[in-house]
């Protein structure tokens, strides 16, 4: 298989043969991709160049070249294709991928869709569109093998034989009893390496891991990544199994996850499509709600300030180090709130360790305040003796700005670590404790310290 080439000279010739008409050329520039790479180079393809290109494609390859798009460009393209077209690529999807889709369409789309697609397959849509937005039944997929623990091994190859072309993964088996109710699951290799004439009942343990279809994605994820598994079953409440989840469908939602969680510790509102591919007025209203609320935030700065008029006016010297003293404190919450956000995502850490969580950071604050607060003393040190910038008072304002910094830093790491677990156990999500909200907290907490110390150390001195 070819190796995919540089983009743009690809996306600019596929161009040029679709406005040169020159179709047989096309498709066998096409052939020699794998349905990743043309997926790939349909994301950067114009809209008027995009449906034609894809005709062009085979059956199989353009499902397997669509089911690799991102959302956004299946919907485009779904739009530039005729109804025949649309209803052969949905009916032959995977079911997980299609509820993907449709839940992200407008619902007039999504209606229009759904009464393309044949009986059957409109009843699996309707099935998983009505499990809740973000569950794993919106996840999973309903084309799995189950086998009878009467049956013999011979028997049940047969059966994989006969109905496991359409099953999402044949890595794994599952075993039900009356009802559907899952009993066990059994690798694949199980069923190669022993005799044929053993009976299925005599290789199960009743050991297995499954998921709830009502429980939330980012459990999937979790269970996953602790039991290293290529798919997972997926059982109502009765225990009936109704579908499974592969581990190619869990790295979406890990890699989802993942970017709205750097997004918000970044102070912006999640962002639902590629950076490049969502409207310009959408981003920036997604990032006006933070950086009005942080504006707001720091109106609170200005206050705490005002408090303190008379000391900066009587030693200016102290603004000096402001800045020095609450970077210092927001670097450290944000340090915090960082760690133990992904901590928390990975599920190293819940609600129930935060006293845990606040005494390490305790620790960790006195130290790092302690090194900060020693090299800052030494700054004004140096300035003081070898310079003579700050009078007599030298060794008190180094004394200030010592203390100031281990308190600062340690309430931010306690702010940072904290805020996380706060939100979390109101339901909320712990990402939204962004690096910038640390900041400000810390900010208004830091100018209350470093000027309620230096009033208290420099009283009769400097002030």
């Amino acid at each position: 298989m070819a190796e995919l080439e540089a983009r743009p000279e690809l996306v600019e010739e596929l161009t040029r043969l679709v406005a040169d008409r020159r179709f047989e050329e096309l498709h066998q520039k096409l052939v020699t991709f794998a349905p990743p790479d043309l997926a790939e180079v349909f994301e950067a393809l114009p809209n008027e160049t995009e449906a034609v290109v894809f005709r062009l494609l085979t059956r199989d390859r353009a499902l397997d070249t669509f089911e690799y798009l991102g959302l956004a460009s299946q919907e485009r393209l779904i739009q530039s294709l005729g109804d025949r077209e649309v209803a052969r690529i949905l009916n032959e999807m995977s079911a997980d991928d299609r509820t993907a889709l449709l839940e992200e369409l407008p619902g007039e789309v999504t209606r229009r869709l759904m009464n393309l697609l044949s009986p059957s397959e409109r009843d699996v849509a309707t099935r998983l569109l009505n499990y809740p937005e973000e569950s794993i039944g919106r996840l999973m997929s309903p084309d799995y093998v189950a086998v009878k623990r009467h049956w013999t091994v011979a028997e049940a190859l047969r059966h994989v034989r006969v109905y496991g072309r359409d099953s999402e993964t044949l890595n794994v088996v599952y075993v039900t009893g009356p009802g559907g109710v899952l009993i066990d699951d059994l690798r694949m290799r199980e069923l190669l390496l022993v005799d044929p004439d053993t009976r299925i009942e005599t290789m199960i343990d009743g050991q297995f891991v499954a998921l709830r279809a009502t429980d939330d994605q980012e459990t999937a994820v979790a269970v996953f990544r602790k039991h290293d598994r290529s798919a997972l079953p997926v059982v109502d409440s009765a225990g009936v199994i109704v579908g499974i989840v592969t581990v190619d469908d869990v790295l979406d939602v890990a890699e989802e996850e993942a970017t709205e969680d750097i997004q918000m510790l970044g102070g912006v509102e999640a962002l639902e499509e590629p950076y490049l591919s969502i409207s310009l007025a959408r981003v920036i209203r997604k990032r006006a709600f933070w950086l009005v609320l942080l504006f707001l935030g720091q109106t609170l700065t200005a206050t705490a300030m005002g408090f303190f008029e008379a000391e900066i006016a009587s030693a200016v010297v102290l603004a000096l180090f402001l800045p020095l003293i609450i970077s210092s404190g927001g670097n450290s919450g944000s340090q915090a709130a960082a760690l133990v956000t992904r901590a928390m995502a990975l599920g190293e850490i819940g609600v129930k360790d935060w006293w845990a969580i606040a005494k390490r950071e305790v620790l960790a604050g006195l130290a790092l305040g302690g090194l900060l607060g020693g090299l800052g003393f030494a700054r004004v040190a140096i300035w003081g003796l070898a310079l003579h910038a700050y009078g007599d008072a030298w060794f008190l304002i180094g004394v200030t700005v010592f203390i100031a910094l281990i308190g600062v830093v340690l309430w931010g790491s306690l702010t940072g670590s904290l805020l996380p677990i706060v939100l979390k156990r109101f339901g909320a999500d712990p990402a939204a404790s962004s690096t910038p909200f640390v900041a400000t907290i810390v900010d208004v907490v830091g100018i209350l310290i470093f000027f309620g110390l230096a009033k208290l150390v420099l009283t009769g001195t400097l002030l």
